[in-house]
């Protein structure tokens, strides 16, 4: 006899009522219930149109019918609707341990809805899907680790909460619009400022612990010597290490040595030790790349059996060496903003901006600075306000539980940190414009504009440099600048955009030799001890290297005053002195800007590629300084005034400053907003157009030597999903030259039956998982027609709810028919209570019915955009309206770095 359909689900079974009910087949909640309902046909429940008893002749699967009919006649099968419930999901910690992990947690309740339900906003009003997160039961979409944002999903979610917050009328519907919209400037507001209390913390601590080196106050041991000598060059207050101990045999000189090498090695030590708390590990079968700013990690990607163009996996590397497939990352190290550009993009990194990376970069960031080692706070800043605005978004259910909006306020917190860091609040703006902003509405300028300045009036009222200044350094130029210095303004320019250039290269190279030797790859405090040991007895000798590098840097772009005679102003003899021992500076603080860049502490890269490339300038500026007073009749210079002291023509400050710039410039490849932030940091506005023109050679030039800025190098060697909305590829192929064959495990065919084992379609999920797509989708064909696309974690977490999937079917289409009703083989003993089957899980809820889908002869150009302005995370792919394949957003970033690489072997530039 054949197989009953209630033997799929196991035996017993239960009544309409629920009564003896084995095995729960109700299916999930869907975030889609609400959207789709209208378009769902109204027809009762499925036990009151079949008969009491099926019969299949075969055992059903994707491919075969449920039901043999032998008369052949069709009968309606409709979808059952979702019992009520609700199953809510945790954002997944740093500490989960596992790519996919089980989904059955729970989320406190926000902030925001304890302020609603207080306001008499409860879940028992008009409101209550929105109040509990999105209007439709969405809480089980959460992004799991090194997914993308689903940023179509997340904009129809915001959509309908809007549509919902509107349909709210009278006293509370008012107040709830306005709660509504000023939260994000509520958010705004509160990352500005707390970022510019942590600013204050840093510099306040590390200008402190930094003088611990070299001595201490005797007024307050926590006192940095500019407090403790205020306005003077000595003081008694201020005791030295050599003066505190006084050995017999040694010479003092050698104990001040022997402490401040001692104190960068311990103060190292301690910075990277604190970094290393924040180690992650994520254990999982998926290879997945290293993910810091160490770019020594090696690279030996493991083949798959397929290796062809129809593999469409993430690009992998090779597991750590004692062959585990474990992932470990740090993330306090480094500076953060490669990760923040990629996470602001929508690639999702858990643990990245959380409290425990936000507690541990703050701390380890003021000993790495305090060591001495050439490293900056600056870029660390950014990573720091980036966490607060994250941590900041779970007061609100509008942000905490969309990821589209909370970028939002990421972008505006992102700003902030670079406002803090330099004085600059424009500057600020621009930087999250320019460099790690993805999407930048006109509401979102506003909104960081507003960030930027409550973090710069913050720290202004704290006044942490004891100036009244809210800028690292403020110089003034009281002189305008002569036409014959516009050709060395240019040749700085190109000089600094070169050295960034070549700093890039030269990291790389240093990481991919010495980082690959296997003592420094296991043991980074080793590494970090090197580094901070050579730092120490380089940097004492020289003044221009002891001091820390903002010091450095304001010393090297000051203007002389008048008769002058100590450090960088000289007499006119002594100007070749001054050239040496700049020169000796630059050497040693480039080549230790190299092997500091990537170790495991918290590091910035700004302030010390201004500081090379200032000492390079002040260089330069001196030079053309002796060239004026030893030849004042040459036809270049006889614009300058006869008398007017050894500055009267020639300021080396601006020369500094514009150098400074123009090497920050070739490591970054900022523009518009590096001459920004030095015309805030100068104020003068008659040497705007000498800073423009400079960062406009620099770029040029580093963009010649070396396409990619140090954010994209770090980009392309983590293998992050990034697709640069500000450049444009050029393509020669179409979509077709990169998709790839169609898989039977890659797709659910319903052509012959609208259900589908549980079983088979974990191994479906499987499959996804381990080619490494966790965001990725199954296609829904009928005769090879698309009819529909069920995510991966929309999939995974309906899965997660069947008890028993060996024993269950899943529906697939809620316009199937099933065939193969036969009265005749049912015999009146059903083994349900009442004689009737028990329901299959309805799946159709979490199935999108409209998938982007492309013909396969679509020029690239509208791929690029699709995935690039839409936001996809996969692409259908369409021949004559039937389906030919999909194409993952990690498969198409793959070949466009392939076409890049490409592109640079021919020598061609890579980007348009």
């Amino acid at each position: 006899m054949p197989k009953s359909i209630s033997s799929y689900f196991g035996p017993g079974g239960g009544d309409d009522h629920g009564n003896n009910i084995s095995t729960p087949t109700t299916a999930p909640s869907s975030p889609l219930t609400f959207r789709r309902a209208s378009r769902r046909p109204s027809v009762p429940n499925l036990r009151t149109h079949l008969p009491p008893r099926l019969v299949m002749e075969n055992e059903a699967n994707e491919q075969t019918s449920l039901l043999a009919a032998p008369d052949g006649v069709h009968k309606p099968y409709t979808s059952v609707p979702a019992t009520p419930g609700r199953y809510t999901l945790s954002r997944q910690g740093s500490t989960a341990g596992s790519l996919l992990p089980s989904r059955n947690h729970s989320r406190a309740n926000s902030w925001g809805l304890k302020i609603a339900s207080m306001a008499g906003l409860d879940r028992k009003g008009p409101l209550s899907a929105m109040t509990m997160g999105s209007v439709f039961q969405d809480d089980r979409v959460w992004y799991d680790q090194f997914t993308s944002t689903d940023w179509v999903h997340d904009s129809i979610a915001d959509g309908f909460r809007v549509q919902e917050l509107r349909k709210r009328k009278g006293i509370k519907g008012r107040l709830w619009a306005w709660f509504d919209s000023s939260q994000g400037w509520i958010l705004v507001a509160i990352s500005g400022c707390v970022t510019a209390v942590i600013a204050y913390f840093v510099d306040v601590t590390e200008s402190a612990v930094f003088d611990l080196k070299e001595g201490y106050c005797r007024n307050g041991w926590y006192w940095s010597r500019n407090k403790c000598c205020v306005g003077k060059e000595e003081c008694s207050a201020w005791r030295t290490w050599s003066q505190i101990i006084r050995p017999s045999r040694i010479d003092s000189v050698w104990i001040d040595f022997i402490t401040f090498v001692l104190g960068c090695i311990l103060l190292s030590q301690l910075a990277c030790y604190i970094t290393l708390l924040s180690k992650t590990v994520v254990p999982s079968n998926v290879q997945l790349a290293p993910l810091d700013e160490d770019l020594g990690t090696d690279r030996r990607a493991k083949k798959d059996a397929d290796d062809d163009k129809d593999t469409q996996q993430s690009p992998t590397t090779l597991p750590e060496a004692n062959g585990s497939s474990t992932l470990t990352y740090y993330s306090a190290a480094g500076s953060g903003v490669a990760e923040v550009k990629v996470i602001l993009s929508g690639f999702v990194l858990h643990g990245y901006l959380g409290v425990k990376t936000l507690f541990f970069k703050t701390i380890g960031l003021v000993f790495a600075v305090a060591s001495g080692l050439s490293l900056g706070k600056e870029g660390p800043y950014v990573h720091i306000a980036t966490c607060v605005g994250n941590i900041a978004c779970r007061m609100f259910s509008k942000y905490n539980l969309n990821d589209g909006k909370r970028r939002e306020v990421l972008s505006a917190s992102a700003a902030s940190g670079v406002g803090v860091a330099f004085g600059a609040p424009i500057g600020g703006v621009l930087f999250s414009l320019e460099e790690v902003s993805y999407y930048f509405p006109p509401k979102t300028l506003f909104r960081t504009f507003f960030c930027c300045i409550a973090a710069t009036l913050t720290l202004k009222f704290l006044n942490p440099y004891g100036t009244g200044k809210i800028v690292i350094f403020e110089v003034r130029y009281f002189k305008d600048w002569q036409f014959f210095e516009l050709f060395t303004f240019i040749l700085l320019g190109v000089m600094g955009g070169a050295a960034g250039a070549l700093f890039i290269k030269a990291s790389r190279i240093w990481a991919t030799t010495f980082r690959r030797i296997p003592v420094i790859r296991k043991w980074p405090m080793l590494e970090v001890g090197l580094v901070a040991l050579i730092t120490g007895v380089t940097s004492f000798w020289n003044r221009y290297t002891k001091l820390p590098v903002t010091e450095l840097l304001f010393e090297l772009a000051s203007p002389c005053a008048p008769n002058a005679n100590t450090g960088l102003c000289q007499k006119e003899e002594d100007i070749p002195k001054v050239i040496r021992m700049l020169l000796v500076a630059f050497v040693i603080k480039a080549f230790l800007t190299i092997i500091t860049f990537g170790i495991k502490v918290p590091a910035g890269i700004y302030v010390p590629s201004m500081v090379v490339g200032g000492l390079m300038g002040r260089v330069v500026g001196h030079i053309t300084q002796y060239l004026v007073l030893r030849h004042p009749t040459f036809v270049l210079f006889q614009s300058c005034p006869a008398d007017g002291g050894i500055e009267a023509c020639v300021t080396p400050g601006v020369y500094a400053l514009i150098a400074a710039g123009a090497t920050m410039c070739g490591v970054t490849r900022l523009s518009v907003t590096l001459a920004v932030i030095l015309f805030e940091l100068t104020g003068d506005l008659d040497h705007v157009l000498p800073f423009s023109l400079a960062v406009l050679c620099a770029k040029w030039t580093a963009d010649a030597i070396e396409p990619l800025s140090i954010y994209d190098l770090l980009t392309e060697m983590n293998s992050y999903p990034f697709l640069d909305n500000k450049v444009h590829p050029v393509f020669d192929s179409e979509l077709g030259d990169i998709v790839p064959r169609i898989r039977r495990n890659r797709i659910i065919d319903i052509s012959n039956a609208p259900l589908v084992r549980a079983s088979d379609l974990r191994q479906k999920l499987h499959q996804l998982h381990m080619a490494g797509e966790l965001d990725g989708g199954l296609p829904i064909l009928r005769h090879n027609i698309l009819v529909g696309l069920i995510p991966a974690p929309d999939l995974e977490f309906a899965l997660d709810r069947i008890e028993h999937e060996e024993n269950t079917l899943c529906l697939m289409a809620s316009d199937g028919r099933w065939h193969g009703f036969d009265d005749q083989h049912y015999d009146g003993d059903g083994e349900d209570g009442d004689g009737g089957p028990s329901d299959p899980t309805d799946f159709t809820p979490f199935i999108d019915p409209a998938p982007v889908a492309l013909d396969i002869h679509s020029p690239m150009d509208l791929v690029y955009q699709c995935f690039v302005k839409l936001g996809l995370r996969y692409m259908c792919v369409l021949r004559d309206g039937q389906f030919a394949g999909m194409v993952h957003k990690k498969g198409f970033v793959k070949f466009i770095k392939e076409l890049e690489e490409e592109e640079r072997k021919l020598g061609k530039v890579g980007r348009s």
